[in-house]
């Protein structure tokens, strides 16, 4: 389970990104204004309302949930998607996180300016 700023453009562009790619459907997506995604965090002891990362929930639900964030989120997700996208995550991973964690924080900082803010989550269709 991706969860993701759901009123950010940027973050909005990768969930469509993966929706497109995911061609097992493996990934669901919650938005961090949801209250599920309150839950989550607050069980990993993490702050809810703090919206400057994406996080991939790891078997959500059960004793072996975990979270994955920032670049090691990302890179995740992108191994999950298969062909070309696992290849480049292995290439990205061999650059050490403390650098991808620095570089996908300053993306953070600026994506409402860049990508825009959205005044309300788009609602999914029913394909998705």
């Amino acid at each position: 389970m991706i969860l993701y700023d759901g009123v950010c453009g940027l973050c909005n562009h990768f969930v469509r990104f993966v929706l497109r790619r995911d061609l097992r459907s493996s990934y669901r997506f919650c938005a961090l204004q949801d209250p599920l995604a309150a839950g989550i965090l607050a069980r990993h002891g993490l702050n809810p309302d703090s919206m400057n990362t994406v996080y991939l929930v790891m078997h959500p639900f059960s004793r072996g949930e975990r979270l994955l964030l920032r670049s090691d989120a990302a890179l995740a997700v992108l191994s999950g998607l298969g062909a070309g996208w696992t290849f480049l995550a292995r290439l990205l991973r061999l650059v050490p996180r403390r650098l991808r964690d620095f570089a996908y924080g300053i993306v953070a900082r600026v994506r409402y300016r860049f990508f825009g803010r959205l005044a309300a989550c788009p609602l999914p269709s029913p394909a998705e």
